[in-house]
């Protein structure tokens, strides 16, 4: 058996709509589950338009914020845009600095340094913009969460426009307008990203969509994780098309260094230009991603381009050192605990956002990870969670354990006091505690759909491109196949850190290519019986092109039998957690638990129950031995690793004929002195090991005496069968031993083991059937 590594959450429509388009039903299945079920619908969801978008002037006080800034236009107010450090800040920001000086006003921006001032608005950078002339201060995917900042405008008789998406808290802020989705009871969409918002305002403010903005508004939604549906997928959709042909300098640089061609796509953003972005204000100002966001000349965008990608190169560096101290604190301190909080002095709270997305990836635990500043007794940093653990929420019920706190379910930022780190650590836990079972940490895949290979053809992979992009609330589409027979599952890749697999759908061979899960391969023997969850693509190689899957997670339900028959133990990469069994006593040569058959077999089931897996380092006297270790319980994984160095099947299998002839002879000589024996054999055709055995046998039948190393034959024997000798029946059972677990082929072993095991196995069927 092999367990999947993830939680397999399997979404599955029986009925197939009534939708007249030309896909395939699995296609169609797919578009029920996303509310699709009609062919109206469908051509809606797959050819939508931008004049789906909604009406700009369905938030409350979007009149109030158009009204006020063209105010500020009218009489040349200063007017600030303040936004934030990330990728969704950094292109909302472009998006209002290029909308106001289309239309002519004396704009500046402002991006608080994420190390010197933090998230958010702040009062000096409040009482800075006030001293420099600033009339109107517009906040960009921030600002929900400033009461105290809000205040002090009003009071600095600055007027503040706040446009943000984060999760609203206890205090809204008293500003001039607020537009904010969740706050704007007439708007129809509640998950626009921060550039989302900035994107409404431009467009009310222009009088017309501005298409020409739809790429930067689709950088920011993908980068910000927001859900990928309604309004958002059309911007980013239309977006891509943007990107795709967009004579924008900076982003023509920032495709260049990225090595993105004419297949734009989310993950484009997501993989490429997001995380450069973010990159910039992970490790100083952010100001630079913006100026190049806003750059016309292409040389100095080409300029600005390589120097956010050594910052990316240098932010890959850190990050993969800080994972590294992480997980050495985790397994040292806090392996145990149900939410992971960890600090110290020296770590960039830049990138401690992604430090702790790798370590809920690796332990699937609520994580919170935190840099320690000494001088100011403060730790600053972020959290990233698990689907059934809401941080925003239940991070605000221990509100009064941080300085500061703010963000969504799955991710949030926080500074907190150094002597209370303990405690909400301690908090958090006790919380998880009650809130958590053990399911819960077990990593979820969401599967799409359960499909047989021959639903889809080389059209499918195309037609999946007409759902996209996929992101939150779209997932990528992974597909489920049941039964498949493994042909051969190996290593692949410099490090052996992939899997090639092939396997059999029917008589249809299907390919598969697992990227970072080789270790599957040690786990699974040809003829077994597997179940996939994977992508499906087409491979193109050599100017030929089939469909293939590209693994996502694998299982198989059935006990697995590994054929290691005649190979060195030594060289074998037996799992650690098994327990091997010797029937011979030799324990010296392996690596692992070695029980001495001999030794234990009257209490065998007390060593061995515990244990999933078991190795079989030599053969057993006889079947009946090895029975009665299967009978014990059902095992997930058998290891045949059966030696043979005293050949009986071939070498010592005398027929009738030979202990005839062998008689006669002795009736004729009387005496076989020892020096004839090889003669004898020699003469006979036989090895000397099989007239050895005979004559043991004779000697045991009382056929023969042995005097001084020489055989004589006793007159008037009484006439025995063969098998009242003890030797003889021993032969027999080895030979029986060797010719079914050694000489038989693996589907004859294979098919003993699991007969002998069968009632345990039937067993486990139903209750996995369950």
């Amino acid at each position: 058996m092999l367990e999947s590594k993830m939680k397999w959450v399997l979404h599955k429509v029986e009925n197939i709509p009534e939708i007249e388009l030309p896909f395939s039903n699995v296609i169609k299945r797919m578009l029920v589950k996303r509310g699709i079920n009609t062919t109206e619908k469908a051509n809606q969801f797959l050819h939508a338009s931008l004049d789906d978008l909604h009406d700009p002037f369905l938030f409350t006080d979007m009149e109030i914020a158009v009204q006020r800034i063209r105010k500020a236009i009218e009489h040349n107010e200063d007017i600030l845009i303040f936004g934030d450090y990330d990728a969704d800040g950094v292109t909302s920001t472009t998006v209002l600095v290029k909308t106001l000086r289309q239309l002519g006003a004396n704009v500046h921006y402002y991006i608080p340094n994420r190390f010197t001032e933090g998230y958010g608005p702040n009062e000096d950078a409040f009482m800075e913009a006030h001293k420099a002339g600033i009339d109107l201060i517009i906040t960009v995917d921030t600002g929900i969460a400033a009461p105290n900042e809000a205040r002090l405008a009003k009071q600095l008789g600055v007027d503040l426009i706040i446009t943000d998406h984060h999760e609203e808290q206890d205090e809204i802020p008293e500003a001039l307008a607020i537009i904010h989705p969740r706050l704007s009871e007439s708007y129809p969409f509640d998950y626009l990203a921060g550039v989302g918002v900035a994107f409404k305002l431009a467009h009310a403010l222009l009088g017309e969509l501005p298409e020409e903005l739809l790429a930067l508004a689709a950088i920011g939604t993908v980068a910000d994780l927001v859900p990928l549906k309604d309004e958002n997928r059309i911007i980013v959709r239309k977006g891509l098309e943007v990107l795709k042909n967009t004579n924008d300098a900076g982003l023509k640089a920032l495709k260049t260094i990225g090595k993105i061609d004419d297949q734009v796509t989310e993950e484009s953003i997501g993989f490429i230009i997001g995380p450069r972005l973010n990159a910039v204000g992970r490790l100083q100002d952010a100001t630079l991603a913006v100026d190049l966001l806003l750059e016309d000349d292409d040389f100095i965008a080409a300029d600005m381009a390589q120097e956010i990608d050594e910052l990316n190169k240098k932010r890959q560096k850190i990050v993969s050192n800080l994972v590294e101290e992480a997980v050495d604190e985790i397994e040292s301190k806090f392996a145990n605990d149900k939410v992971i909080l960890i600090a110290r002095e020296g770590w960039n709270p830049g990138v401690l956002g992604i430090v702790a997305s790798r370590i809920v990836n690796q332990y699937h635990r609520p994580t919170i990870v935190l840099g320690i500043d000494p001088e100011k007794g403060e730790a600053k940093g972020s959290a990233r969670s698990i689907p059934a653990y809401d941080i925003f929420n239940n991070g605000m019920k221990l509100r009064h354990l941080f300085l500061q706190f703010g963000g969504h379910a799955q991710a949030a930022g926080m500074t907190v006091a150094v002597d209370q780190i303990d405690e909400l650590r301690q908090a958090l836990n006790e919380q998880a505690k009650e809130l958590l079972t053990e399911e819960d940490f077990q990593p979820v895949l969401e599967v799409e759909d359960e499909i047989s290979w021959d639903e889809i053809d080389f059209n499918f992979p195309r037609q999946l491109t007409h759902l996209a992009p996929y992101g939150m609330g779209n997932e990528k589409p992974y597909f489920q196949l049941n039964g498949l027979t493994l042909i051969e599952a190996r290593k692949i890749g410099a490090k052996k850190n992939h899997v090639k697999i092939s396997a059999l759908n029917g008589a249809e061979k299907i390919d598969m290519v697992g990227f970072q899960i080789g270790d599957v391969a040690d786990y699974l023997s040809p003829g077994s019986l597997i179940d996939v969850v994977g992508e499906i693509e087409i491979n193109e190689w050599n100017g030929q092109q089939k469909l293939q899957l590209k693994l996502k997670d694998i299982r198989c339900l059935e006990t697995q039998v590994f054929d290691y028959r005649g190979k060195k133990l030594e060289y074998l990469n037996l799992p650690k957690d098994a327990i091997a069994i010797s029937f011979k006593g030799d324990i010296s040569h392996i690596d692992l638990k070695v029980l001495d058959y001999t030794k234990v077999k009257n209490n065998l089931s007390e060593y061995i129950q515990d244990y999933s897996k078991i190795v079989f380092v030599d053969l057993p006297n006889t079947l009946e031995d090895l029975e009665e270790i299967l009978k014990i319980k059902l095992f997930k994984n058998v290891y045949a690793c059966f030696q043979n160095e005293d050949d009986q099947f071939f070498t010592s299998r005398p027929s009738r004929e030979h202990f005839k002839s062998l008689y006669k002879t002795l009736t004729q000589h009387k005496i076989i002195s020892e020096r004839q024996k090889s003669q004898l054999a020699q003469a006979k055709g036989w090895h000397i090991k099989q007239l050895e055995f005979m004559l043991q046998v004779f000697f045991e039948l009382n056929f023969v005496t042995m005097k001084n190393g020489d055989i004589q034959l006793n007159s008037n024997v009484e006439q025995q069968p063969l098998t009242n000798s003890k030797t003889y029946n021993e032969q027999l059972q080895k030979i029986e031993v060797e010719k079914t677990l050694f000489y038989s082929t693996y589907d004859e072993l294979k098919r003993w083991f699991m007969e002998n095991m069968q009632p345990q196995s039937k067993e486990g069927e139903v209750v996995h059937g369950l």
